[in-house]
């Protein structure tokens, strides 16, 4: 008898608590999967986003107008993208296959910067003006004026060692300065290693809230169990987080040791190559966006790459105490895309910039 009344009251409790939680309209958050559109020479891209909860996006695809000057990268998507992930941001890309204007001539006594790196330096989901690129221009001309010009050679999608073509491609604008733009996926990865990424949400990308077809994944049963799905969410939540840090920190320890030796070995490169053509090279490292307004789970690697670059004499900024502080949500380019947003991108410029000025 007292089972039967325990098990009635949990039952009766767990009720109460359905319906309270229906009540103030909490559900699991999902949103249609983010989009991308390319054109057919490769020099136009748009990033499409199924919402804009910040209000930066300014350009809607479910406007005809709009739709229509875009309508020449995908004829037959661009309708289906407007339905599904209609706000959009545009990159152009010049004949180097980097984003921003054609870089002209190099011009006596003023200093050429490249920012070499990958969808961080490239800017997805920002607008090109709002770059750390873009906004390092800004505050060196805005120092030193007339001494600095700065381009943008971030190529999304590129880690080591892919990344060594995008750094030679930027060779060829003549920089005077290399700054590479680290990001800690960037690393190169043992097959065995490269592997277990499968299993780990990278921290960028929150692929756990998208609907990977929204057009065929049916609507949500009234009938499903809110708290149900709320505690499954939070747990796997929590299970993806602990083995994604566990992956990041083993690609730059024993568990990944050739990859790392890669990794050390393509920034030993990159500063020699740099050096060779009479520049400066220096590594700028991003912080993943996670922890932020907490512990960082990553100052070990940070600290790790950093000594690595002393002991081989190459310059280093960690961009960590730019960003540090921070509710990490606030610099999201969406909630399920976590690339960092203009005022991330802003904070890594001026954080870089005054070291450019020594």
């Amino acid at each position: 008898m007292g089972v039967a009344v325990a098990a009635l009251t949990t039952l009766a409790l767990l009720l109460a608590l359905e319906l309270g939680v229906r009540a103030l309209g909490v559900a699991p958050e999902r949103f249609a999967n983010t989009a991308r559109v390319v054109s057919p020479r490769k020099d136009v891209l748009l990033d499409g986003y199924p919402s804009n909860p910040r209000g930066y996006f300014d350009l809607d695809l479910r406007d005809a107008a709009t739709r229509e000057r875009f309508r020449s990268l995908a004829p037959r998507r661009i309708d289906k993208i407007a339905q599904r992930s209609p706000w959009v941001v545009e990159c152009r890309y010049n004949s180097h296959r980097f984003r921003g204007p054609e870089p002209g001539p190099k011009q006596a006594g003023r200093a050429r910067v490249v920012v070499v790196g990958d969808s961080f330096t490239e800017g997805q989901g920002v607008k090109e003006p709002d770059t750390s690129p873009r906004q390092l221009a800004l505050l060196l001309e805005a120092a030193a004026p007339g001494r600095f010009e700065v381009h943008n050679a971030g190529r999304r999608a590129h880690d080591l060692p892919e990344l060594l073509t995008v750094f030679t491609d930027a060779l060829a604008l003549e920089p005077d300065v290399v700054v590479y733009a680290m990001v800690l996926n960037d690393g190169a990865r043992s097959p065995a290693f490269q592997a277990r990424q499968t299993y780990v949400n990278d921290w960028i990308l929150d692929r756990r809230r998208v609907q990977e077809d929204a057009d065929a994944a049916p609507p949500p049963s009234p009938l499903e169990p809110r708290l149900w799905t709320l505690a499954r969410d939070a747990w796997e939540g929590f299970r993806i987080s602990r083995e994604t840090a566990r992956w990041y920190r083993d690609m730059y320890g024993e568990a990944n040791a050739d990859g790392w030796r890669e990794t050390r070995e393509a920034i030993a490169r990159m500063d020699r190559e740099t050096r060779a053509r009479g520049g400066r090279f220096v590594v700028a490292l991003w912080p993943l966006l996670v922890g932020l307004d907490g512990r960082y789970p990553f100052a070990e690697q940070h600290a790790a790459i950093g000594a690595y670059c002393a002991q081989a004499g190459i310059e280093f900024v960690d961009l960590l105490p730019a960003l540090q502080g921070r509710r990490p949500a606030d610099l999201f380019v969406h909630p399920v895309d976590m690339h960092p947003n203009e005022v991330a991108q802003a904070l890594v410029a001026d954080a870089i910039a005054p070291r450019l000025l020594r």
